[in-house]
């Protein structure tokens, strides 16, 4: 990418790093300080696509020219949010929740390019994915928890990892979205901001 703007991940997550890779683009990761708690009457939609956003403005604020690419995920349940559990105990009673439920998880992408002759500045978009989880006992789920400790994924379960098979079925239009980083929707992004994947 040495002709290509510089490429800033804003976020420390080593799960989306690692799908990044994937594009065998060169980039820059740096973790945004933002507020990620939902605003009061705020969809998880409208949640998600914030973060997204507000993650790469954080970042533009710091670098010069550069594309900066913000991405969120929000579970819900019935309708409510469900973020990253942060402990044990959390995870164990959203696991329970969600066992022979479907799930949906809105992975929200922001790409926001700071170049002076940007033709688009903001481009913003929202993946939802519909997982289906088995019903599992209570202690196959605190032995999955102890193993993986997925303490930092909303719903609690590393579909990666081992969480996979809490799963049933996933539904979306792009694979990698579960995991934090849409990259369909992503190539995409990047092209209409000009980046080039293959070069003869």
């Amino acid at each position: 990418m040495s002709s290509s703007p510089r490429l800033i991940l804003a976020s420390s997550s080593a799960y989306r790093q690692a799908l990044l890779r994937r594009l065998q683009l060169d980039f820059d990761a740096i973790s945004p300080d933002i507020d990620e708690r939902a605003l009061a009457d705020e969809t998880a939609e409208e949640t998600a696509l914030r973060l997204a956003q507000a993650k790469a403005e954080v970042i533009a604020k710091t670098v010069g020219e550069a594309l900066i690419i913000g991405s969120d995920q929000v579970a819900t349940l019935d309708g409510l949010q469900m973020g990253k559990p942060g402990n044990h105990a959390n995870a164990l009673a959203q696991l329970q929740a969600m066992r022979g439920r479907e799930v949906v998880f809105h992975t929200a992408l922001c790409l926001l390019d700071t170049r002076a002759r940007a033709s688009q500045r903001v481009q913003l978009s929202n993946v939802p994915t519909v997982v289906s989880f088995r019903d599992v006992p209570d202690a196959e789920l605190d032995a999955y928890l102890r193993i993986e400790q997925p303490y930092d994924c909303a719903g609690s379960a590393k579909n990666e990892g081992l969480g996979i098979a809490l799963l049933a079925s996933i539904r979306s239009e792009d694979p990698s979205a579960l995991t934090g980083l849409p990259l369909i929707t992503l190539v995409s992004m990047l092209r209409r901001a000009g980046v080039t994947f293959f070069k003869g």
